[in-house]
């Protein structure tokens, strides 16, 4: 199939732009960067029409290119590992990345930088590719390290701003903690396997029994691998990267933070699945970090009023879920999420860059407010996008995310379904807060006639919608955001729940042992947890209507009311301050006292300068020597002649 080619495009594209492209117009750029992921995305629908048409003993499809390491006996490859899981992940990178791609020609036209902003978008592009089809981790990790490097690079892109650039270092360096244990988990599976080829080490895995008891080999390797993830897809503790990463263009919130990198370490879980199947603790650990990290991140969002932050939190609390998933062994549930999440999340960043673009740069839902009759198109995309997200049915949110809350309580984990509940009437609620404030009711902005003229980058005049090339990317991730979640229809709502069996392969008894409990008599109870749900969603929607378009006055009287807790939560509970004063203060202080001040000014430097000084004392204390004085010089020569008759008489008594 040559699959290299697609991941090869892009990164050809980054190449041609990165190097060429301050010297080409922004037509050619934006050619070359979106002809590339075009390609890309349409190669990628060729190969999953070959792969489907594959007999089951084919799959996984995998191409080797060569080794590219080798040390003793261990050696990696350049390899493509292509079966469900990968495919479905590299649709959702191309198709929903060239959309991205598509909307950026029109929100970045009048930013400086354009060739570079697309130079980086290519190469995100072919990381994030090289992360999901390669076929051993030491080629996964190398895309891993790849996006968080390409991530780096976008938000901190107006790097003249100092927010921006603190925002890029601080997700580069906060993902560094979380790579360390990814990283020591694959030296754990080198040691005890001697391989990372997924072909070589899952028989091996197989072989291991569950770690019922005593924590044991593959429960330290799954703790580390849930460490990784928790860095790159901003879990509990590593999640506070996230919401600063809002300081990058907004195409990059929908592509790098919505729709595909943060997803990254759902995927390595998902992959990883055999090692968490046998160690049952490292599992329920994702779970439990999984659903504490939704339902937190909730309670930070119902809050905020910045519409990217908003968003922000909403997508660290979606990944809650898909992480819960992952944790009660619905591995098809958390991909699922994990699809349909790309649609609505992915089009709610564009749908707010839209607003943001039509009001000249604001991003305070305060200063909005009746929009719809501006930004018309903007609007109903945003409708459609959330009430997917608040899982309302037909929409694709709610079949991703009832399976999700039906597998936890269906798998014996009712805490954990109790805080999920909760966290769907907590997201319905926000996202709700998020659409009346800013289409319904008066505009609270400036003078529509001034709005836009206040220093914002991107519009004029009066609020306005975005061109085209903006909307019509917005159009098709509305219209995925409807039916995307068609695919999974589950059984007790007469579906086929087609995406749960084209997946089933990879994750084996799954899909079978979810359509057995259907079978089993279950159906009437799922049938009635399905409709809590729907309720939830539907009572979040009917409070945020009551608080922002009924009693738009209520608000504001609530938050005085709660006092220092209503501020607590607004402060993000001071997670930023608290990691200030216990990691990086002592750390500054440690770097800058002891390391810099003791070891490098005062030992290495000391050392070298201590070495420049003696021997400029010793040189000057010699120069004097060399006086001019003839009678000093002939008293030098005796000296000499008399300490070189002393030496040879020593030496002959000796």
């Amino acid at each position: 199939m040559h699959l290299w080619i697609i991941p090869l495009l892009p990164l050809a594209g980054a190449a041609i732009n990165g190097l060429l492209g301050k010297r080409f117009s922004r037509a050619l750029v934006s050619a070359i960067a979106l002809g590339s992921t075009a390609a890309a995305f349409a190669m990628a629908l060729w190969v999953a029409a070959q792969f489907l048409g594959l007999p089951p003993d084919q799959v996984p499809h995998i191409e080797r290119y060569g080794t590219w390491l080798s040390a003793g006996p261990f050696s990696a490859e350049f390899g493509i590992y292509l079966d469900q899981l990968s495919l479905v992940m590299m649709l959702v990178v191309t198709g929903v990345g060239f959309l991205i791609h598509v909307y950026s020609v029109g929100y970045m036209e009048h930013e400086g930088g354009y060739y570079r902003y697309f130079a980086y978008l290519n190469i995100f592009m072919f990381f994030m590719l090289t992360l999901v089809l390669a076929n051993n981790y030491l080629l996964m990790f190398v895309g891993w390290e790849g996006v968080g490097l390409a991530s780096y690079l976008l938000i901190g892109f107006w790097f003249l701003k100092k927010s921006a650039a603190d925002a890029g270092k601080k997700a580069f360096l906060t993902n560094r903690v979380g790579d360390f244990g990814f990283l020591i988990a694959l030296f754990l599976l080198i040691k005890h396997f001697g391989t990372l080829q997924y072909d070589s080490l899952w028989p091996l895995i197989s072989k291991y029994p569950v770690e019922t008891g005593a924590a044991g080999l593959l429960t330290a390797i799954g703790l580390l691998m849930l460490v990784g993830a928790t860095g790159k897809s901003a879990q509990i503790p590593l999640y506070v990267w996230l919401p600063d990463a809002m300081e990058g263009p907004t195409p990059v919130s929908a592509l790098i933070h919505a729709a595909t990198m943060v997803t990254a370490g759902v995927y390595m879980v998902a992959r990883s699945h055999l090692v968490f199947n046998r160690a049952p603790d490292a599992a329920l650990a994702v779970a439990i970090i999984g659903t504490l990290t939704a339902i937190f991140a909730a309670s930070i969002g119902i809050v905020q009023t910045d519409i990217k932050k908003v968003l922000a939190y909403s997508t660290i609390s979606q990944l809650g879920y898909m992480f819960m998933a992952c944790g009660v062994a619905d591995y098809v549930g958390g991909i699922f999420h994990l699809v349909t999440h790309a649609f609505f999340k992915g089009l709610l960043f564009l749908a707010a860059g839209s607003v943001i673009h039509g009001l000249g740069g604001e991003q305070d839902m305060r200063n909005m407010g009746g929009l719809r009759k501006y930004l018309p198109y903007t609007f109903w995309c945003m409708t459609f996008a959330t009430f997917a997200i608040a899982g309302i049915p037909p929409f694709a949110g709610f079949f991703s995310k009832d399976q999700i809350l039906w597998s936890a309580w269906s798998g014996g984990y009712h805490v954990l379904w109790v805080i999920g509940i909760i966290t769907a009437g907590m997201t319905s609620f926000y996202m709700f807060r998020l659409w009346f404030l800013t289409f319904f009711g008066d505009y609270r902005g400036p003078n529509p006639e001034a709005a836009g003229h206040a220093g914002g980058s991107h519009g004029h005049g009066a609020p306005h919608e975005s061109p085209w090339v903006m909307v019509v990317p917005l159009m098709i991730l509305a219209l995925l955001s409807l039916v995307g979640g068609w695919i999974g229809v589950p059984h007790v709502l007469q579906g086929s729940d087609h995406f749960g069996s084209f997946l089933s392969p990879v994750f084996n008894a799954t899909a079978a042992t979810a359509e057995g409990a259907a079978e089993q008599g279950e159906s009437t109870t799922e049938l009635a947890f399905t409709f809590i749900s729907v309720a939830v969603g539907l009572l979040g929607l009917l409070a945020a209507w009551w608080l922002y378009y009924k009693r738009p006055e209520l608000p504001a009287k609530m938050a005085k009311a709660a006092g220092g807790l209503y501020i607590f939560v607004l402060e993000k509970y001071k997670v930023d301050e608290l990691y200030g004063a216990v990691f990086i203060q002592p750390l500054i202080a440690l770097s800058s006292t002891v390391f810099w001040k003791g070891i490098d000014r005062g030992l290495i430097d000391g050392a070298v300068d201590g070495g420049a000084a003696g021997a400029r004392e010793v040189s000057d204390e010699m120069r004097h020597m060399q006086s001019g004085n003839i009678r000093s010089y002939a008293g030098w020569v005796a000296i000499g002649a008399a300490a070189v008759i002393a030496f040879m008489v020593w030496r002959g008594v000796r």
